[in-house]
């Protein structure tokens, strides 16, 4: 429109009679009354209740940013709350790993993998690493492993490892690599990556049949991390691993596949026999302290327990 204009300024300049006399009319019309503005503007109360417009809706609009900031805040305070609660969960799992870890039979027996609690918090993978190694560099892992080695020096077991100290030296470098073995991958990396819980739960209570069942299946049957149960493929695992890679430093005579199933197979009933000792160990307790006690009575009180003997003369008095 504008290079239209600068094209032909003559139409500008020519106006019709008609377009003359639109300003004339226009020129007649009288003027229209000016809004009493002032009027009302001094009118009594006018200004008040204009304030009082203005007053409401300066409140009215910032009344609806604190909706939007109460929601930001409660999902805010919603994605606070998931990182704390994984957090106490990991802090609880720690005390009861700290309490495990001073577990022992007769003082000696390491029994860090089992737990009295049935409720107990599920591991995290770091956690059932550290599990692991606190038991296997524990004194009673290197001098389980020098008692069976001695058994086996005495039955003279691999025949090419001969005698004397070489041969006790072999048998008890592969025996403890047997169960360092088996029990990284049954204790460590397949729990971790099947999500299975590595440690034994003490049943405790019930018939000694139920309770001795329960031992025996734990080899078998484990809890989920997710709090279910279900086959224990990590213990069973973890066993037939350790024992095909301990035929890279057995004898070529024990390097088949029948002896290496054999071997996965011993480890899990020695497993079994394990369970049982842990989970009747604190009955015997309770009955050597029981029976303790009874002797502390009697040697207290001689007089506890004996029967009075009774004088001829005083019956014939009688």
């Amino acid at each position: 429109m504008a290079v239209a204009f600068c094209a032909h300024p003559c139409l500008i300049a020519q106006q019709s009679p008609v377009d003359q006399a639109i300003p004339q009319a226009a020129d007649s019309i009288p003027d229209s009354p000016s809004p009493h503005i002032d009027a009302v503007a001094d009118a009594p109360g006018a200004t008040d209740s204009q304030s009082a417009q203005s007053q409401s809706t300066q409140q009215q609009t910032p009344s609806q940013p604190p909706s939007n900031s109460s929601s930001s805040s409660t999902s805010s305070s919603a994605q606070t709350q998931q990182p704390s609660a994984q957090e106490s969960q990991h802090q609880k799992a720690e005390e009861q790993l700290k309490e495990q870890e001073k577990q022992r039979v007769a003082g000696v027996m390491a029994t860090f993998n089992t737990t009295r609690d049935p409720n107990a918090v599920p591991l995290s993978a770091g956690q059932k690493y550290r599990l692991f190694f606190r038991g296997a560099l524990d004194p009673w892992a290197f001098g389980l492993t020098a008692f069976v080695a001695g058994i086996g020096q005495a039955e003279d077991t691999n025949p090419q490892w001969r005698g004397g100290m070489e041969g006790y030296s072999k048998r008890w470098g592969a025996g403890y690599a047997d169960y360092f073995m088996g029990n990284f991958f049954g204790n460590a990396v397949l729990p971790s990556l099947l999500h299975e819980d590595p440690r034994y739960f003490q049943k405790g209570t019930g018939k000694p049949i139920n309770r001795a069942l329960w031992a025996a299946a734990s080899t078998v049957w484990c809890k989920r991390d997710r709090g279910g149960w279900g086959p224990n493929y990590a213990n069973v695992g973890g066993n037939l691993i350790g024992a095909a890679i301990g035929r890279v430093y057995y004898p070529a005579s024990a390097r088949t596949v029948g002896q290496t199933i054999s071997d996965g197979l011993t480890v899990s009933a020695e497993g079994i026999l394990g369970a049982e000792v842990i989970e009747f160990w604190p009955d015997i307790v309770r009955a050597h302290r029981r029976k303790q006690a009874e002797k502390q009575a009697r040697a207290m009180d001689p007089a506890k327990g004996q029967k009075t003997e009774t004088n001829p003369d005083d019956q014939s008095h009688n």
